[in-house]
């Protein structure tokens, strides 16, 4: 590699690194406890044990008109189910546009129709932790702004590995030369934790950034494909008295046999237009799970309208939101997540050290350049 193209390799992995190493700091310590999230609200939600003693599922309108009737004046919003913890929740709102953060949510028994103790949207320390990892509570800039963070952080991997080749081909994998001077032997850490992270690191990083666009990719979906439904609507008022709602998720069930309801929207809410319930139809392994397949039922009639299927891009949002905090594999993967992202932060302060340490740029690509002959740095 010519001197010239070295050094612009060395000042990319400088720069980038620099510039997001700070909010990668903080992305990977509020996304520690993120990685359990699920398991650590199945410890504070109340779950319906004894799967021999659970009677049939209560209809649905009924919890609805229960969930209503703890938040009076509210209207339905959502309708979702835990189908490990037998529970339904109803999320509701003051008007069918409310945004998530002033929701409240119902969370029910899926047979009794008991009212549980259910956290909401805005509520505890984990929703704290949540904003402040995705959008530093800033919205959607804030949101832009992180996965701006999260490809600076790719392109930082990707130099740093391109400097890493000289090392790696005139020392043994995992050297860490500590008899010498403190920033060798941090240099070697730094390189070595970053090997062994690369990979997850990158997806991670790369899954991350594509979840910050999941907002203005959900408004591309609603536009161009639930548009063309809704046009079918144009002057038509939203109807004022619906359909059944358990007619409706029965009809969804009857179009997509073999997968079950994950959750439903009501009209308005923005995920299935003005004037159908969104049946959103879901398969029972880690993967299909994730995959969506939503059902279009006429909300004033109960007829089935349509059974759109989701681009390509809504595919990626959907694989990329579970991958990137490791849903896929349960507690398993997710301790192996949570290992990786300890090893990140390792990478992430030994990168700071050492530019701390720092010498100029010539004397770091003399460096390198000597590592390449001999492989070993003065």
């Amino acid at each position: 590699m010519q001197r010239s193209t070295l050094k612009t390799w060395f000042l990319v992995h400088k720069w980038t690194s620099l510039v997001c190493t700070v909010f990668l700091l903080l992305l990977c310590v509020t996304g520690l406890p993120l990685v359990f999230g699920e398991e650590i609200a199945h410890l504070s939600e109340p779950h319906v044990d004894a799967p021999q003693a659970r009677a049939a599922p209560r209809d649905l309108d009924a919890q609805v008109r229960t969930a209503l009737a703890a938040y009076p004046g509210n209207v339905p919003l959502f309708v979702g189910w835990d189908w490990d913890g037998h529970t339904v929740y109803v999320n509701t709102g003051t008007r069918p546009d409310t945004p998530p953060p002033q929701m409240k949510t119902a969370l029910l028994d899926a047979s009794s129709g008991q009212l549980l103790p259910a956290p909401q949207f805005n509520e505890g320390v984990m929703y704290f932790l949540y904003r402040l990892h995705t959008d530093l509570f800033l919205g959607l800039p804030g949101m832009l702004f992180m996965g701006a963070m999260g490809l600076l952080f790719a392109v930082a991997i990707v130099s740093g590995l391109v400097l890493y080749g000289p090392f790696m081909r005139r020392q043994p994998f995992g050297t860490l030369r500590t008899g010498r001077s403190r920033r060798l032997a941090w240099l070697d850490l730094h390189n070595l934790l970053g090997v062994v992270t690369l990979g997850w690191a990158l997806v991670v990083g790369i899954t991350g950034a594509i979840n910050t666009i999941a907002k203005p990719l959900e408004q591309a979906w609603q536009s161009e494909q639930l548009g063309e439904f809704a046009a079918r609507y144009a002057g038509q008022p939203r109807p004022v008295v619906l359909a059944s709602l358990q007619a409706a998720v029965d009809t969804a069930r009857a179009a997509e046999p073999g997968m079950r309801p994950a959750f439903v929207s009501f009209p308005g809410t923005g995920y299935s237009g003005d004037h159908h319930y969104g049946v959103f139809m879901q398969g029972s392994t880690p993967l299909t799970e994730r995959l969506y397949r939503p059902v279009l039922i006429d909300a004033g009639t109960g007829a089935l309208t349509a059974q759109p299927q989701l681009p390509a891009y809504m595919t990626v949002l959907l694989i990329s939101q579970p991958l990137h905090f490791g849903d896929y594999g349960k507690l398993p993967l997710k301790i192996l997540w949570a290992l990786l992202d300890l090893l990140t932060i390792a990478v992430l302060v030994t990168g700071l050290y050492l530019w701390f340490k720092r010498g100029s740029t010539e004397a770091r690509v003399t460096e390198i350049e000597r590592a390449a002959r001999t492989g070993d740095t003065a």
